[in-house]
């Protein structure tokens, strides 16, 4: 009986889809690499020789490049994941030789709240199994290495205080005089464990440490994940390890991981991570999966390498940015774009009726509560007014110079009508639209979706960042706020604005990029506020410093860099058959 997402889980789908995929012998066949271009973890997991593909592939012409952004996100989900899955799958279909490039999953969400990100339906990346638990170890290479500079800095610490500037000149150390109420950097585990937030460690004798305030965020907001998704090559990645900040010394200055001789030492844990990782469609178009930074305060995109790599490899690739245009768009065109000098040809803002619904004034959906009987009920007013936020992301994209196209990602309660209203304002607004049924239907359903992509990287574009590296700092964030978020303005705590003002006046600042942190859930710094919210201005409240991804980090509102684990997350649902191993629950 075929499988229908309709009355089958992701997983039930995923391990279906399985008996029959391609190995990546098979894969790399497909995709003309060389023997010792791939790097095998298994029959159906891969990593694949980034630098020898590159230079053997240097001359050929880059593919069309496509990034895939959404609306505002809502608890019921727009489906961006599962929209870069289906509409590679529906270029596939039309004869196309297509690569998507994607974010790794961390262990957090997985095992809590958000699922797999692999996709769903019967549009996925496949294996899941190792896709959501670890993969090739990269994000364990991440955690290492981060995790090292940390234990460089508190050894640093403790030996410092316990010892004499003889003793240290001996061990061939200068004083760094690190001062331990101003550490950036806390330590890192791929777990939402919001006990471990604020700890302090160094209990004991003198021998077991200093003992000092610290903590621990997610692994995914690491900058070393950061420097995974935005380096060339592993000597750029080498000389940004070296330039992470971890402390300041007494008089403020700052403390690197080269100041504490372990660049190098972290260098060492990511040279086989460095490499992406190659898995597939269940429809078996080939999916890099590489890096997973946060898409907050890390850049929330999957590598350059990746990209360059899929671009030279296939005639379109398929990426996907975190949260929605205002966030992981935003960061694609004006970050992730500036530092590979890569092009985009068309970006998909992806919409849901019942998400738009949600913005457009229907019962915001309680968690473990039943979904307001309304929501499958036909409302075109509620629609219409949601679409006033799609409208504001189509906007946005069109400010970057590219094409828009609207991908509706189709429910079976979606209406006629409501449809047709959605297809209407887009287009008014000067978008392609393409109601896309992947999830129910894979390739075949996204077959509109894939020929309004293909129309729209045809068209020629007018590609343009929103700022220059000139542009001062306050009024980069003055761009960002107003251009993108639709804020009145920006007002900055004392803190932020001492902070900014000091980032203007030296020189070493002038070449990074503004990485914005603010939530997801809206457009403004409040989460509550849905739509399309008017008469606000953006609050900064402090401003980060990420030297070595190469980022000055704005934070706006309150974010918590270590999720929460919710009362009922998903790992209560995740077992394993002991006689197959095979692993079941994964959603």
């Amino acid at each position: 009986m075929p499988l229908d997402p309709t009355k089958h889980a992701d997983w039930e789908i995923a391990e279906a889809a399985e008996a029959n995929m391609k190995t990546v012998y098979q894969l790399a066949e497909e995709l003309g690499l060389e023997k010792e271009e791939l790097l095998p973890h298994g029959h159906y997991v891969a990593k694949v020789d980034y630098k020898k593909i590159l230079e053997r592939l240097k001359d050929r012409p880059d593919g069309k490049y496509i990034d895939v952004t959404a609306i505002t996100p809502t608890p019921l989900g727009e489906g961006k994941s599962t929209s870069t899955m289906g509409l590679t799958q529906g270029l596939g279909k039309r004869g196309k030789n297509v690569i998507a490039t994607i974010r790794q999953p961390s262990g957090g969400p997985t095992m809590n709240v958000k699922g797999s990100a692999a996709g769903g339906g019967l549009a996925q990346c496949i294996p899941l199994t190792p896709f959501s638990l670890g993969l090739t170890g990269d994000i364990n290479a991440v955690m290492n290495a981060h995790n090292l500079a940390m234990v460089a800095l508190t050894s640093r610490l403790q030996h410092e205080f316990n010892s004499s500037d003889a003793f240290l000149e001996r061990s061939g150390l200068k004083r760094l005089n690190i001062d331990p109420r101003n550490v950036e950097m806390k330590w890192i585990i791929d777990f939402c464990a919001q006990a471990l937030r604020n700890i302090v460690i160094g209990l004991g004798s003198k021998k077991d440490g200093f003992m000092m305030n610290s903590g621990f965020a997610i692994a995914v907001s690491s900058e070393v994940m950061a420097i995974l998704a935005v380096a060339k090559d592993l000597k750029d990645m080498r000389e940004r390890m070296g330039r992470i900040v971890v402390a300041y010394d007494k008089k403020g200055n700052p403390i690197t991981t080269e100041n504490l001789d372990v660049a190098g030492a972290m260098t060492a844990w990511m040279v086989e991570a460095i490499n992406p990782n190659l898995l597939q469609t269940i429809e078996g178009q080939p999916v890099f999966v590489h890096a997973g930074p946060f898409a907050n305060i890390a850049i929330g995109q999957s590598s350059i390498i990746a990209d360059r790599v899929a671009l030279k490899l296939a005639d379109y690739c398929i990426t996907e940015s975190g949260f929605a245009a205002d966030i992981g768009f935003e960061k694609f065109w004006n970050l992730k774009c500036r530092m590979s000098g890569l092009k985009p040809h068309c970006a998909v803002v992806v919409a849901t009726i019942r998400a738009l619904k949600c913005h457009g004034g229907a019962p915001l959906p309680l968690p473990g509560q039943p979904l307001d009987p309304a929501y499958s009920q036909e409302n075109l007013e509620w629609v219409e007014k949601g679409c006033e936020n799609l409208i504001h992301h189509i906007k946005t994209v069109k400010k970057a110079g590219i094409n828009p196209v609207v991908c509706i990602n189709a429910f079976h309660t979606d209406t006629e009508n409501e449809i047709k209203l959605v297809r209407r304002l887009s287009e008014e607004a000067g978008a392609r639209v393409a109601l896309s049924k992947h999830w129910q239907y894979g390739g075949d359903g996204a077959l509109e979706f894939a020929d309004a992509v293909i129309d729209a990287c045809n068209e020629p574009n007018d590609f343009k960042f929103l700022y220059e590296l000139d542009t001062p700092l306050r009024k980069r964030i003055e761009l960002i706020a107003t251009e993108v978020y639709g804020a009145d303005g920006v007002e900055y705590s004392a803190e932020a604005l001492e902070k900014a003002k000091r980032m203007e006046a030296d020189p070493k600042f002038k070449d990074m990029g503004t990485c914005m942190v603010k939530t997801h859930l809206s457009l403004t710094d409040n989460p509550m506020l849905k739509g399309v919210p008017k008469g606000w201005k953006l609050y900064v409240r402090d401003i980060l410093t990420y030297g070595g991804a190469g980022f000055v980090v704005p934070v706006a509102g309150t974010i918590s860099l270590m999720p929460g684990t919710a009362a009922n997350p998903a790992f209560r649902r995740i077992d394993v058959d002991v006689e197959t191993g095979k692993v079941k629950g994964l959603f």
